[in-house]
């Protein structure tokens, strides 16, 4: 039987995490005497794993400060989960786009940058848990665009690189998909440009969930 594997990105994909990975990054680099990094270069990071995201925001800073960065980001994002002050709010017809692909017989993954504690909140918060089949996080892979993440989901669900679509709303999706030689189609609500995601190699670029849902096919 043939697998037909659809995998997502997670934030800026099916849900918008700009406010708590923003809130989460100012208070971490205060909280070690580092000047807030400007907010449109986070949400420009976000996909990347946390260790190359703080070294794009802080070139400057040692080993030792980008840990303590990473550490105090961990523990930031920790107590706003706990607290339920993070809001990670669904795009708008992600909900009814999973359901229909589900129902057409996709095989549905995650491979995300966010940690599989941050993964399974976020999907377990918005009901979406039993849908997917395959979760891919930072915590077992090298950091977007390394293919590690689609490759073991392929291994995981017996799908072949012709029958997986990877989508995702920054480049880092698409040179992952692409490395691993899968289709990559982007979406325009997310943290990148179209333009850009067509140059790094995206199919094409879906404007609303409706209409990823015809370019997947």
């Amino acid at each position: 039987m043939t697998v037909r594997l659809a995998l997502f990105d997670c934030d800026g994909t099916l849900v918008d995490g700009q406010a708590g990975v923003c809130n989460a990054m100012d208070a971490a680099f205060a909280d070690v005497g580092l000047p807030a990094p400007d907010r449109h270069l986070v949400r420009r990071i976000v996909g990347l794993s946390l260790p190359q995201a703080i070294r794009q925001l802080a070139p400057d800073a040692g080993a030792s400060v980008c840990a303590a960065v990473d550490t105090a980001y961990r523990e930031q994002f920790r107590a706003a989960r706990e607290s339920g002050s993070l809001v990670e709010p669904l795009y708008d017809g992600i909900t009814e786009l999973v359901a229909t692909l589900r129902a057409a017989g996709w095989t549905l993954g995650v491979a995300t940058g966010k940690s599989q504690r941050g993964l399974t909140h976020c999907l377990a918060m918005h009901g979406l848990t039993a849908h997917f089949a395959t979760f891919q996080t930072a915590d077992n892979h090298p950091s977007k665009p390394h293919p590690a993440m689609v490759l073991a989901a392929l291994a995981e669900t017996g799908a072949e690189p012709d029958q997986c679509v990877m989508i995702g709303d920054t480049v880092f999706d698409i040179a992952m998909a692409r490395a691993a030689d899968v289709r990559a189609l982007g979406v325009n609500w997310g943290y990148h440009t179209a333009a850009e995601l067509i140059e790094a190699g995206a199919e094409a670029v879906a404007l609303d969930p409706a209409q990823l849902k015809e370019l997947i096919g």
